[in-house]
């Protein structure tokens, strides 16, 4: 009895020891792991760090703008003022950081409610804390060597314009950081998206493919961050210390350019194409294209800057030339380069390459096949052999364009039309007689105001009581938005605004506004199959398919959440 009552003991004594040795051993584990987790936050916080440039004189920054009229004002000779067109119009001159500075401080407002705007989105699609948190560091870690790749101009100018910005998101980072970083997002995001690529379209004609011989140039920059994303359109106007005059459209706190033209008559626009996941920051593709706006006069001086630039992600660049009297594609990856051209004097862009040694890349070979991209360029095609030699309006008329191929009603709103309903903005150069015009809200279906540069940079100050752009130029608003299709859309996408933020939607009514989109029927099917109605879900993913489907992505989905509905019916 002796002997088992010491061996019990004993046997308990070496179970607490092991017990102690494992909680020892775990905590040491799990404190290695917390000092790893510490670690690795300050080293993200070290590494997303972007220092200011250094700044000789800031006597720019104890200027203050003047109101001349409501909603206009000038600081300097710089000027603001937004028009009855509903567009923000702005010169800005000097050396990188008064411009900077004089931009800033003449749109603070629209810089502080694009970040409003912008955040807003952000919380909107990535609800979680955890998740947004872990993006910024994620970005922070990916752009640490983003400052290397922007040329000194630029800094110089963003940090200038950074003062205006918002000082209510110091969390997120500086001021400066977040507008770098901003300047780097539609990389990021065009890399990060992979299949859901921004659907751009742009194309030109020339000699006789245009009415009267000259080059002209359209293009949709079909960008998409929300509704209030794209109220507050601003065409820039600059006369910058070195290089040439240009204008550009764009958005508060974003000196980069997506679409602009300069007094030389060059022209650059950007389309996205096929990239991989990137691992690190390189030049942002807007500020490539705002070095070739500000620097080059010709095609092949355009394509001098390129080159010397390394970008992160794939793009095409469409440069239209006045002395050229042409356009060319530069078509660009992170490790690649080409030039696209064509002897019938037009030339089309979508979303995939079309030159030699890119065109045959695996990747963009996958993008042609699992695309829109292919269909929206053959729709482009179809139309201007259709419309015979171009003019400014029958431009306008094609970036308007609703329908399919063979004019086919594949729905309001799908990826694969010209016209998909999310436009930033759309806008239309005739390079020779430095004439543009940029479309109003809604879309690129509102009146196209045109502005001649040639007026513009020759403005001695702002009379607050004309206006900027030429009346002369006008082009009437799409008569489309008196229709009833238009006023069935606006009432689709309140529904589909109501389903995003959790709201009871009526399917039926929803379905019978936009019959023909096939996303109409994913969008009934995900709400129905989310609220378990399976048998329901069904029958929506099932019509679905019977739709003309922008991406194979997106019919994947499609015939994976079919095949779920119809498990779930069998289970019942």
């Amino acid at each position: 009895m002796y002997q088992q009552t010491t061996y019990s003991t004993a046997n308990r004594k070496k179970k607490r020891s092991g017990w102690r040795k494992l909680g020892r051993a775990l905590l040491w584990i799990f404190g290695t792991i917390l000092v790893l987790f510490i670690a690795l936050a300050i080293y993200l916080v070290v590494v997303s760090k972007i220092d200011p440039p250094k700044i000789a004189n800031t006597d720019a920054l104890k200027l203050e703008r003047k109101e001349i009229a409501p909603g206009a004002y000038t600081l300097g000779n710089n000027w603001f003022r937004h028009s009855n067109s509903g567009l923000y119009e702005m010169y800005v001159e000097g050396a990188p950081f008064e411009r900077g500075v004089a931009n800033g401080k003449l749109s603070k407002e629209l810089i502080i409610r694009q970040e409003d705007n912008f955040i807003a989105q952000i919380s909107k699609m990535i609800p979680s804390n955890f998740y947004r948190h872990f993006l910024k560091y994620f970005i922070g870690f990916f752009n640490r060597h983003l400052a290397e790749n922007v040329a000194a101009e630029f800094q110089e100018e963003i940090y200038g314009e950074s003062f205006s910005a918002s000082p209510n998101y110091d969390y997120i980072g500086s001021n400066y950081e977040r507008l770098m970083n901003y300047h780097a997002a539609h990389d990021i995001g065009h890399a990060l998206q992979g299949m859901a690529l921004v659907g751009c379209t742009s194309f030109a004609t020339w000699d006789e493919q245009s009415a009267d011989s000259n080059l002209i140039i359209g293009r949709n920059f079909d960008f998409y961050m929300g509704d209030k994303f794209a109220e507050d359109k601003m065409v820039v106007f600059y006369h910058p210390e070195k290089g040439y005059n240009f204008m550009f459209v764009t958005w508060g706190g974003f000196t980069g350019v997506v679409s602009g033209m300069n007094d030389q008559g060059l022209t650059v626009t950007i389309n996205a194409a096929r990239t991989d996941v990137p691992f690190g920051a390189a030049t942002p593709v807007s500020l490539v294209a705002r070095e070739i706006l500000q620097y080059a006069r010709t095609i092949d001086e355009a394509w001098a800057i390129a080159s010397k630039r390394k970008m992160f992600v794939s793009e095409s660049f469409l440069i239209g030339s006045a002395i050229d009297n042409k356009a060319v594609v530069i078509e660009k990856t992170p490790t690649g380069m080409d030039r696209y051209s064509t002897n019938e004097h037009f030339i089309t862009c979508t979303n995939h390459f079309q030159g030699d040694s890119l065109r045959v890349l695996a990747s963009n070979k996958l993008q042609v096949a699992e695309s829109a991209s292919a269909y929206r360029y053959q729709r482009l095609t179809e139309l201007m052999k259709r419309n015979g030699p171009n003019t400014v309006q029958k431009t306008v008329d094609i970036l308007r364009d609703r329908r399919g191929l063979h004019d086919a009603n594949i729905g309001m709103g799908n990826e694969k039309a010209i016209n998909q309903f999310i436009a930033h903005h759309a806008i239309v150069f005739e390079p020779k007689k430095k004439l543009v015009w940029v479309s109003t809200a809604p879309f690129q279906m509102g009146e196209f105001v045109g502005y001649d540069l040639n007026k513009i940079f020759s403005m001695h100050g702002l009379d607050s009581n004309h206006e900027v752009y030429d009346s002369a130029l006008t082009i009437p608003a799409d008569s489309f938005l008196v229709t009833k299709d238009y006023a069935d859309w606006k009432a689709f996408h309140q529904l589909r605004e109501d389903m995003s933020d959790g709201k009871a939607v009526d399917l039926k009514a929803m379905v019978a506004l936009n019959p023909e989109w096939y996303h109409t029927y994913v969008l009934a099917g995900d709400y129905s199959y989310k609220h378990k109605d399976f048998a329901a879900a069904k029958g929506y993913y099932k019509t679905a398919l019977t739709k003309v489907i922008a991406t194979k992505g997106e019919e994947n989905h499609i015939r994976k959440q079919l095949e779920l509905s119809e498990k779930a019916l069998q289970k019942k």
